[in-house]
């Protein structure tokens, strides 16, 4: 559909990703003529061990399928490959914000500060998904503080002054303690 619609003016190639080959049903019928003339070809990446060790790319996707008990010592490894073998910073930090989300993902139950234990708290620091996991937590800390300062007295224009809120956050916080 997307090639009937688009008609890419130069030659194109396509790679299906599997992370084992029982998770491909096989059923290409409807596109064997894709995998006939090998613009389409599929990729194991449980059969790939051995790449993963030598690129960073495959290395990456295989973190996305390693089970969770495998994940941190692949991870680890990443990150020093990265550091080894980019030595653009900014490339640099943009993988390692992928390694970490992948984390997150991949490790729902560990707790920022578990993470943080896991590898060294400056390569935390330098992605974009630790400083929003940040602001996000500073931001849910001033939404819980609001309604105790307003039982003290103050009013919602100096509760939102002094926490850096707007008045209309203030007064939804107040409004979800109060409901809550």
């Amino acid at each position: 559909m997307y090639l009937r619609q688009n008609k890419p003016r130069n030659d194109w190639r396509a790679v299906v990703l599997y992370p084992s080959q029982s998770v491909d049903i096989g059923d290409i019928k409807h596109y064997c003529e894709f995998f006939a003339s090998q613009r389409v070809s599929q990729v194991y990446l449980n059969e790939l061990s051995e790449a993963a060790e030598y690129s960073i790319g495959i290395g990456t996707l295989n973190l996305v399928i390693s089970p969770a008990a495998r994940a941190v010592g692949q991870a680890r490894s990443l990150i020093d490959k990265v550091r080894q073998e980019i030595a653009d910073e900014l490339q640099q930090q943009k993988f390692l914000q992928l390694i970490e989300t992948i984390l997150f993902y991949k490790l729902p139950n560990t707790s920022r500060e578990e993470i943080q234990a896991m590898f060294e708290l400056s390569d935390l620091k330098q992605t974009r998904v630790y400083r929003e996991a940040v602001q996000e937590g500073e931001q849910k800390a001033k939404l819980e503080a609001s309604p105790r300062l307003l039982a003290l007295g103050l009013s919602v224009k100096q509760v939102a002054e002094a926490l850096g809120l707007s008045v209309e956050e203030v007064r939804q916080a107040a409004q979800n303690q109060s409901s809550e």
